[in-house]
């Protein structure tokens, strides 16, 4: 079919008035039929199941998967910003056609596309090889893949009759994390949660639970005062966990940790001593295995010692270090995870799952189930014709429970456990470069000294003038300001990214995490000659 001037003109002015496809040829493409490829004259009404609607959809998933597969290209460059930062009111304002205000008349499919790559092109691209500030970054494919299928399956995870082969899976997941651990896998129990606070959450239920049982049933008041114990560097979640189920975060009792930020077993048990003292019932441990920060693993030999001679629940939080499980030669590390009563596993972190992703494992049989379960008439029948152990959502203190087996089980499929293990050594390979490389520069000071445990590499940027200040407190002023002066410029310009904060006595540093498998040598030396630019007339 020929096209016409006007056909021409009417897709020039629908690209002009909304940003949209490219170029007019590229959109002629499409089909030979107008109502194909013009999505200005397109409604969400027109798309499947609606009648004849097959083709109008086929074309706009097509230019959507473009629109990804554009964005993804660019988030791998190095070359591309990781972010074009605007301020919130610059966002709600819109920005170019862009609006996040709710029409009362529905848009045409056009300006949902635009919409679409509006929404990409003012988000951070956590893929971009340069994106150091947070725990979990990267772009799996295989793991994108599976997060497409999960979606168009659109399914819950409730019962086996809507959802059985993704309960299958986790099953098949949860006992080979089970393995790994170094539990028997047919003794293990687990469910896949949204997000390591509400893995960690389930750890202090079951806890409770487990000790007194009849507070299921008649409450707080049922029972005596509790106490848990946490290192100071723990997640903020063991306190949140506690606060939200009763127990007080004035009875989270936190451990001091020595100078690398590990949990002091010593004063554990002397804590606990205390606590007993007080007339407060012990009943949970929460030990770190890779905390946030510094990225230290607590001594869990040590701690799960104590805890067996007074009789505590060891909950061992390894959201961010259980990645380092996979691997032959850094597993060491967490040397007596097996003897934890439970543990939190976040493969979003580590393993590069894409968001979210969060095991909570539990080494007894049953227990989730009978901490957790009300038999709900409508969803969990016992009559019915199949085996309804497989009916796994009454473990879960949720109802709807979304799909986050899927895109693991492919992603295993697709690298094997030895590309898992590979994956993470490179990481921790990439922390060490840093770490040498600060080691050589005057205008860096590392925060400590000796190599880094996990992928977190932590440290200071000195400015000339700081450099001539001797150290005592107003140094420390003058120190505590150049992270955030540079973090500001760093994200007005766009070209990488990476967190600060002050811990304790020590004002604010850069930390930088590793857990992008394509991140290179190359972008731990852009990232400071970067700092160092932008830092260097403060």
């Amino acid at each position: 079919m020929e096209f016409t001037q006007a056909d021409r003109q009417h897709l020039d002015k629908s690209k002009q008035d909304t940003g949209s496809l490219g170029n007019t040829d590229d959109a002629l493409k499409y089909d030979s039929g107008r109502v194909a490829h013009d999505f200005s004259c397109i409604h969400s009404k027109d798309l499947l199941p609606a009648e004849e609607g097959e083709e109008a959809t086929k074309h706009f998933l097509q230019e959507l998967v473009n629109i990804l597969l554009d964005y993804i290209s660019k988030s791998l460059k190095r070359s591309s910003k990781v972010l074009d930062f605007h301020y919130p009111h610059q966002l709600k304002e819109g920005l170019e056609g862009f609006s996040l205000e709710l029409p009362d008349q529905p848009d045409n499919l056009e300006q949902l596309l635009v919409d679409c790559r509006d929404t990409l092109k003012y988000g951070v691209k956590t893929g971009n090889p340069r994106f150091f500030n947070q725990l979990s970054s990267g772009l799996d494919i295989i793991g994108l893949a599976g997060e497409w299928l999960t979606s168009t399956a659109n399914t819950n995870m409730f019962t086996y009759e809507i959802s059985p082969v993704f309960i299958l899976m986790e099953e098949v997941v949860l006992r080979k994390m089970h393995s790994i651990i170094g539990w028997q896998e047919e003794d293990g129990d687990g469910i896949f949660c949204p997000g390591g606070t509400m893995s960690n959450l389930y750890s202090v239920l079951l806890a409770r639970f487990h000790l007194f049982p009849a507070v299921k049933t008649h409450g707080m008041s049922a029972i005596p005062r509790l106490a848990l114990f946490t290192s100071a560097h723990s997640h903020y979640s063991i306190k949140k966990s506690a606060a939200v189920l009763g127990i007080g975060s004035e009875n989270v009792i936190v451990v001091r940790c020595d100078e690398r930020g590990k949990m002091i077993s010593s004063e554990l048990n002397s804590s606990i001593d205390a606590a007993k003292s007080k007339g407060l019932v012990p009943f949970y441990v929460n030990a770190t295995a890779g905390t946030t920060v510094y990225g230290a693993f607590d001594p869990l030999n040590e701690i799960a010692d104590i805890c067996e001679r007074h009789g505590i629940w060891m909950h061992v939080d390894a959201a961010w270090g259980g990645g380092l499980l996979l691997s032959n030669k850094h597993r060491v590390k967490m040397q007596g995870i097996e003897r934890a009563h439970s543990v939190t596993w976040n493969p979003h972190k580590m393993m590069g799952v894409p968001l979210q992703c969060s095991a909570i494992l539990v080494k007894r049989k049953g227990l989730l189930q009978e901490c957790n379960q009300l038999c709900a008439e409508y969803l969990f029948q016992p009559d019915k014709h199949y085996d309804v152990t497989y009916d796994t959502g009454d473990k879960s203190i949720q109802c709807g429970r979304h799909v986050d087996i899927f895109k693991l089980w492919l992603m295993w499929k697709a690298k094997g456990s030895e590309g898992f293990e590979a994956q993470v050594n490179h990481c921790l390979e990439n922390a060490e470069y840093l770490y040498y490389k600060l080691k050589r520069r005057i205008d860096f000071q590392l925060v400590f000294k000796g190599k880094p445990e996990h992928s977190n590499v932590c440290f200071w940027y000195l400015p000339k003038r700081v450099q001539s200040i001797s150290p005592g407190p107003e140094r420390d002023r003058e120190l505590h300001v150049v992270a955030p002066k540079i973090k500001t410029k760093m994200m007005e310009e766009g070209f990488t990214m990476i967190g600060y904060q002050p811990l304790e006595d020590k004002v604010n540093f850069f930390r930088c995490v590793f857990s992008n498998p394509a991140t290179q040598r190359e972008d731990v030396d852009f990232l400071l000659d970067e700092i160092a630019r932008l830092g260097c007339e403060l």
